[in-house]
């Protein structure tokens, strides 16, 4: 029988003992990003740069231009925009288009796409509408279809997939009202009951939940005899007894998301819908997220390249003083920082998504750095594409048609790329995941003698180990091909644009890196993992040290294939320059800022020190809890669930 969960009460360390587990914990294959924050350049794992087998490009490219059509010509943005729903018969020409099968196999129905030409999709989709692009993402990226390709039985793949590839759209359903990066504390159960498990629990912001026909819910197995139990994943039909989507939320941005709270009450699951074995659900949505994040900076690759196609026509168009204002300096660097850096997003994409589909290195630093460095860089181009605009920057689309202008829509490409440093894992907690991975070297030789509840023996055999490693990695890092004049040279072409001195910059800053780094740890030892605001820096140092490389080799690569190879160089060379900045910058504040003080000032407002600086306002923000109540049991609501058929 199915009993009513009960919220788990964890400790910190053990919530961070259940993320620990749920972490890939080998590195079987190699890997450019992890290197990089060891302190070495390894070039070669992706210089040359991969390219896609013809036949692949050639299936991918005949169809993004049947989708490019179809986003032309049926796809009304501005309806969407303003009627805040995607319309039925968008959703389901997309399926006649095969577009929800992008990345299934062509076995079960799909379109068998690769990483990148998927990729390349999303961001037109994405281009013509935001929330369709999340539509799609959601249902491929974190969907069914992702969890069953990697770790679903043939059973499994095929009965479901063939459904999602034409037909049925799929959600994940992960957090809930008071769980969020935390899964420790998921509340959502699944009691075995005979050859069935029992699902009582409620999940928030389950993008695509409205919609779905599929389910992938993360739920929490009690352990008893025969059940291992933990965090598990099943696969739920939306139409079971005892679903019911209680409230389509609303949002800042992407309008058109069909994004809602889902309650489960006693819902019955049969077993053979689990996805994997008990225990194992973290590490399935972990494993599944190291590709699919990737689907989220394609988004941004495409606002990049909208902003600045309205940059470039607007600024040449409108005057100031007597000129076109993209002539003004002030306005003419926000210009040149959307157009480089554009062109390093693509470089990041790309690459990672070929060395996704080629599966010969393990990529899940390098897509995590692409979310998060994509997400914020696509944030501040559409924030200075609303600046170079002004006022009618500010101004809704709907507005400026209505008095006679052009519907430039930058107010709600600014409010749609918003979430995106938020979804899929926030940039906080980005930053956290990727500085865990990055210190994971340190951490298997020395973690131990950092643990304060490991034994005097089990110190002294980890300072053994970490003497050894040390004493072979530290002198590594005191000189290196980057201080050798002529170190990457075939990046040095004969037209006046150089970028050998930028990767040689990249290999002197990734040893420093990795100084700082090691410094660090014995500085703070244990208390590393609460300095997030230092561990923040390396892992922004590192992505800049990433996107730097990934634009010179992309630059290289168009040079060699006779495409627009010397605007390549110099926009490589511009992004590389601008990133120079950021990281000295960055690198100052690892040891000069006010972490201290800020922590101190927190301490302050906690405690209500500055209350007195809240008066003379008005509290709009109304009554209610900060938190909705998630207590299991049947649902109060009318099911606002509606299937596209």
């Amino acid at each position: 029988m199915s009993a009513s969960p009960v919220k788990p009460t964890v400790t910190e360390r053990e919530a961070r003992q259940v993320a620990e587990a749920a972490r890939e914990q080998g590195w079987r294959k190699p890997s450019f990003a992890k290197e990089l924050f060891l302190g070495r350049f390894r070039l070669d794992l992706i210089h040359p740069h991969p390219l896609p087998p013809a036949e692949d490009a050639q299936r991918g490219e005949e169809f993004l231009a049947r989708l490019r059509d179809f986003c032309e010509t049926k796809i009304d943005a501005a309806r969407i925009e303003r009627e805040a729903q995607i319309p039925d018969e968008v959703i389901n020409g997309l399926k006649e288009l095969g577009a929800l099968g992008m990345k299934i196999d062509t076995k079960y129905g799909g379109l068998g796409l690769t990483q990148v030409y998927y990729n390349k999709a999303l961001a037109l989709v994405g281009s013509a509408n935001p929330a369709l692009g999340a539509l799609l993402s959601a249902h491929q990226s974190i969907g069914v279809p992702q969890p069953l390709k990697l770790f679903g039985t043939q059973e499994q793949k095929d009965a479901f997939l063939p459904r999602c590839a034409r037909t049925d759209i799929s959600a994940f359903l992960l957090t809930e009202p008071d769980v969020g990066s935390d899964p420790a504390r998921l509340a959502t159960s699944a009691v075995p009951d005979g050859d069935d498990y029992v699902l009582d629990g409620v999940k928030l912001w389950t993008t695509n939940g409205v919609v779905a026909d599929l389910l992938v819910v993360m739920a929490r197995v009690p352990k008893s005899e025969g059940h291992k139990g933990g965090i598990t994943a099943f696969v739920v039909e939306t139409s079971s007894e005892g679903v019911t989507v209680e409230h389509r939320n609303a949002f800042m941005g992407l309008r058109g998301l069909e994004n809602g709270v889902t309650r489960l009450h006693r819902v019955r699951v049969p077993a053979a819908n689990r996805i994997g074995p008990e225990g194992a659900g973290l590490k399935i949505a972990l494993t599944t997220l190291n590709t699919g994040r990737l689907s989220l900076p394609a988004m941004c690759v495409g606002a990049g390249k909208w902003c600045l196609k309205i940059a470039r026509e607007w600024s040449g168009v409108r005057e100031q003083w007597g000129r076109p204002v993209a002539l003004h300096e002030a306005v003419g660097a926000k210009i040149s920082f959307i157009a480089a850096t554009t062109f390093a997003l693509e470089a990041v994409l790309d690459l990672s998504s070929q060395m996704a589909d080629e599966n010969r290195n393990d990529i899940r630093i390098e897509a995590a750095l692409a979310k998060l460095y994509g997400s914020e860089m696509a944030w501040l181009m559409a924030d200075e594409l609303v600046q170079i605009r002004g006022g009618r920057g500010f101004e809704t689309a709907e507005s400026l048609a209505a008095r006679g202008e052009r519907a430039v829509p930058a107010e709600q490409i600014l409010r749609d790329l918003r979430i995106n440093r938020i979804f899929e894992g926030s940039t906080e907690i980005m930053h956290l995941l990727i500085a865990r991975e990055a210190v994971d070297a340190h951490l298997s030789v020395a973690g131990d003698l950092i643990d304060p509840e490991k034994s005097l023996s089990d110190k002294a055999r980890a300072g053994a180990n970490a003497g050894v490693f040390y004493a072979k990695w530290l002198p590594k890092l005191v000189t290196g091909a980057g201080q050798l004049p002529n170190s990457y040279a075939e990046f040095k072409r004969n037209d006046g644009v150089d970028l050998s001195p930028h990767l040689r910059y990249v290999e002197r800053s990734a040893r420093k890196l990795a100084r700082s780094t090691f410094y660090a740890m014995s500085r703070w030892q244990g208390r590393m993992e609460t300095k997030q605001g230092f561990l923040g820096r390396i892992v922004d140092i590192g992505a800049e040290l990433f996107a730097m490389s990934a634009a010179c080799v992309r630059a290289e690569l168009l040079r060699s294939q006779g495409q627009n190879g010397r605007e390549a160089y110099q926009l490589a060379d511009a992004f590389c320059r601008q990133a120079r900045v950021r990281v000295e910058e960055l690198f100052g504040r690892l040891w000069t800022n006010t972490d201290d003080v800020d922590r101190a000032v927190v301490k302050g407002v906690l405690a209500g020190t500055y209350t007195w600086l809240e008066e003379g306002v008005v509290d709009l923000s109304g009554e209610g809890p900060w938190i909705a109540d998630a207590t299991p049991g049947p649902t109060e609501q009318e099911n606002v669930h509606r299937p596209i058929r």
